[in-house]
């Protein structure tokens, strides 16, 4: 019988032996890879017609999403999978459109009425699909009759969308907060349809929905880095902060190649500025809209769109209108931005059944 000498090896079959190590690294580094890649994050929203309280002598109807002014925060990371399935619980139609982001191969999200998309009629349902491709303080609102809908009825919310590479400035922060400027139409604040006008005149002010003295406080301390990330959905703002200088760092949710400071920033609607604030400087701070009307709902001064930051050390006087104000630590979203990425609500921001007004 033929002797059988040693197996001959197919070609390259002597080299795939010592490379299944590095084979099985390169498998294990690609899973890893994929593990370590955009989420999937699914949101269900809703359209509620209710009354806001923005100020105690003003009740606004709104359309509101998720039944609150601001709508919900909606956090994420640069990179997810969003999705988003609205119904439309009111009796007109409405969108969403995500401000900032850039749709890239999905415009048929982008929630323009009768260019990318029908209009979700009453009792109507759509889902929005898109990659949060673009980070930083993005928004939503509507874009039916914007003029009404979003300048005068609260359909307005914000869209942060963590960076995967932050600024050096960015990973100094201690406190994260939101601030929605907007402004409101007291003779058309009852009645659905109207308002809207070129002529039209703003005189109620208010942030994150609500008009001082009935905002929040900004609790510090000595050491902290405070962000604000500033909105003006719907009126023009000139921010102020007493005693500090700002570092305007992101426009529009991008980082700015030379940030610069401020004590005073103009915003036109529809901007966003991020401002970093070293808080050095422990005392009690007025901060404000600088538009002198802005502070003075209806003529009635230190009202409107005010707020106060308050160093945690710092004795407050007998004299100090918030000594013993009910404390709500996530007015701003400060609590929320160190939750889990999600969608995040307020209870603070809900409307009511105006058949079952909220006890005064």
């Amino acid at each position: 019988r033929r002797r059988r000498g040693p197996r001959r090896r197919a070609p390259g079959e002597e080299a795939c032996c010592p490379r299944r190590p590095r084979l099985l690294a390169l498998c294990l580094a690609l899973g890893l890879s994929a593990s370590a890649q955009a989420e999937l994050r699914k949101f269900e929203m809703t359209i509620e017609e209710v009354d806001l309280q923005v100020a105690p002598n003003l009740a606004v109807k709104v359309w509101a999403y998720n039944g609150q002014v601001p709508g919900p925060l909606i956090h994420v990371k640069e990179g997810d999978q969003v999705e988003v399935l609205l119904h439309n619980n009111t009796t007109l139609s409405h969108t969403i459109h995500w401000h900032g982001v850039y749709q890239t191969n999905s415009w048929k999200s982008d929630g323009v009425p009768n260019v990318t998309q029908e209009a979700i009629e009453p009792g109507d349902s759509y889902t929005y699909r898109f990659i949060a491709d673009k980070p930083g303080s993005l928004w939503y609102h509507c874009h039916v009759n914007v003029a009404e809908h979003v300048a005068l009825r609260g359909m307005w919310g914000p869209l942060i969308v963590d960076p995967k590479n932050p600024t050096p400035l960015e990973k100094t922060v201690t406190k994260d907060a939101v601030l929605m400027f907007s402004g409101w139409n007291s003779e058309v604040a009852q009645e659905y349809g109207k308002g809207g006008h070129p002529r039209e005149v703003d005189d109620y002010f208010s942030i994150n929905g609500k008009s001082f003295p009935d905002t929040q406080p900004i609790r510090v301390k000595k050491g902290d880095v405070l962000r604000l990330r500033l909105f003006a959905p719907t009126t023009p703002t000139a921010f102020h902060l007493h005693g500090h200088d700002a570092l305007v760092t992101h426009k529009d949710g991008l980082p700015l190649e030379k940030p610069y400071p401020v004590d005073v920033l103009p915003m036109m609607p529809g901007e966003r500025y991020d401002l970093i604030v070293k808080m050095n400087n422990p005392g009690i701070w007025m901060t404000h809209d600088h538009i002198e009307h802005h502070t003075a709902n209806a003529g009635k001064d230190h009202t409107g769109s005010m707020l106060v930051v308050e160093y945690e050390d710092v004795e407050k006087p007998d004299f100090y209108m918030w000594k013993d104000k009910q404390y709500d630590p996530d007015f701003y979203w400060i609590e929320s931005m160190k939750k889990p990425y999600g969608l995040h609500e307020n209870p603070a921001f809900k409307g009511f059944d105006p058949s079952q007004p909220p006890a005064k």
